[in-house]
């Protein structure tokens, strides 16, 4: 259920990027000179023409203040605490015109990134990561990520992203990798060919999610190792290939997944045709458990999921364990929750609440939570059929106008050193219609 992977072992995000219009990520650094004088608010296009420009001359904990426009740019964010603000959501665009790599990419701790819309990208719109070595930034390939050292790639600290939209862009829209205390909210992603938004290598996370919207993905909302303090809540995850996934992969460090929060989130209709192909063929699935383990799913509205609502599996070595379902709504669905875990790795103690008409494959699933092998389906063994051709990235439908957030020129207070978290005592089953509105 996880989604593709680059095919290098550690590559350069920048390949390419020489000689591009507005790419500013991966150029070699100018000869040392005299000391530039930084601004507290640098607006642009009016101080500077570009916002990689903007860049150059803002202080830490400033203001990029980025006014209506199409800014055919590859940006790198590496100045502490900015905050890059668009007037407009719908209006100030950063494209990649459908060849460069990325959109926005963060590489300093405390940065904010609110009200503009990224786009038309191959492979990134919103990157945040604490994976770089000086200004290259470099992604885990297919030979496993077991060298991984935590002390030569701390995290990155502090993060928020705000009503931001990113479309049709070729890999994930807005990506926060190796990261911490971070927010990602109000915000909308689509046509994304592995998923809209994902949140990646991280303990202790420390970061909510909440309040988006993401549909015509392959995946809505993906996760792969990701653990601890993660809160998904308050979400539209519909109309997507696979709704969201909670995966354990061996291609990025702190395997196995573990103990986020999916609570008040609606995971419904995921079976859209005109969205990029799934890389292993996900389709008609609400919610897919790939080796993740003691997350708690509380609270949500799983419906009209073709194949299954909730569907558990396992990843090479590693088993779906101690994953509970409280309290969810389940209409609709090919079956509602379905187990197709490998016999060599099987799930275990995976717990339902029951409720009237709740479906399960195999139907003794349900029976099984304190047994040491719970039982299992295949894939094949569902209803839905098989995944229908993809269409490009490009090709997705574009949402229309997206509320914006009263874009002012004061610069906000630095970002706090932990995330509130939502109170699940005040979280219920959501209206079909949370968020539906958008777009």
């Amino acid at each position: 259920m996880s989604g593709a992977r680059l095919p290098a072992a550690l590559l350069v995000l920048v390949l390419g990027c020489a000689g591009l219009a507005g790419c500013s990520a991966g150029e070699d650094p100018e000869p040392a000179g005299p000391a530039v004088q930084r601004s507290e608010v640098v607006r642009v296009p009016q101080d500077a023409a570009t916002i990689g420009e903007a860049l150059e001359s803002v202080a830490e904990d400033g203001l990029v203040l980025v006014g209506p426009g199409t800014y055919p740019e590859q940006v790198l964010v590496e100045v502490a605490g900015v905050t890059i603000r668009g007037t407009d959501r719908n209006d100030v665009v950063v494209t990649g015109e459908g060849r460069r790599t990325s959109g926005i990419v963060v590489i300093a701790d405390g940065v904010t990134v609110e009200n503009l819309t990224v786009t038309s990208t191959t492979l990134y719109g919103v990157l945040f990561t604490g994976v770089h070595e000086g200004r290259e930034v470099l992604t885990p390939g297919q030979d496993g990520y077991e060298s991984f050292d935590p002390a030569r790639f701390p995290p990155l600290e502090r993060f928020r992203i705000d009503h931001v939209t990113a479309t049709n862009n070729g890999l994930y829209g807005i990506y926060a990798f190796n990261t911490r205390h971070g927010v990602i909210v109000d915000s909308w992603a689509s046509g994304s060919a592995d998923s809209g938004i994902y949140v990646g290598q991280c303990r202790e996370c420390d970061t909510v999610v909440s309040g988006n919207v993401a549909t015509r993905n392959a995946v809505g909302f993906e996760n792969a190792n990701a653990s601890d303090s993660l809160t998904i809540v308050g979400n539209r995850f519909s109309g997507n290939r696979v709704g969201m996934t909670l995966t354990s992969n061996y291609q990025e460090a702190f395997v196995p997944q573990r103990g986020n929060l999916v609570a008040g989130n609606v995971v419904t209709d995921n079976s859209e045709q005109r969205s990029p192909s799934q890389a292993d063929g996900g389709w008609g699935i609400g919610v897919g458990i790939g080796g993740g383990q003691d997350n708690r799913l509380v609270r949500n509205l799983v419906a009209g999921n073709l194949r299954a609502g909730v569907l558990l599996d396992s990843v090479e070595d590693v088993p779906s364990t101690g994953n509970t379902l409280q309290g969810n709504a389940f209409r609709r669905n090919g079956v509602d929750v379905a187990n197709a875990s490998s016999e060599l790795t099987p799930a275990a103690g995976n717990c339902v609440t029951r409720s009237a008409g709740l479906s399960a494959l195999p139907p003794t699933l349900l029976d099984s939570c304190t047994a040491p092998a719970q039982p299992a389906a295949t894939v094949a063994d569902l209803p839905g059929g098989q995944a229908p051709a993809g269409i490009s990235f490009l090709e997705v439908p574009l949402p229309g106008d997206l509320p914006s957030l009263e874009a002012g020129d004061g610069v906000p207070a630095p970002l706090p050193a932990t995330v509130a978290h939502p109170d699940l005592a005040q979280v219920r089953v959501p209206a079909a219609t949370l968020l539906a509105d958008l777009g």
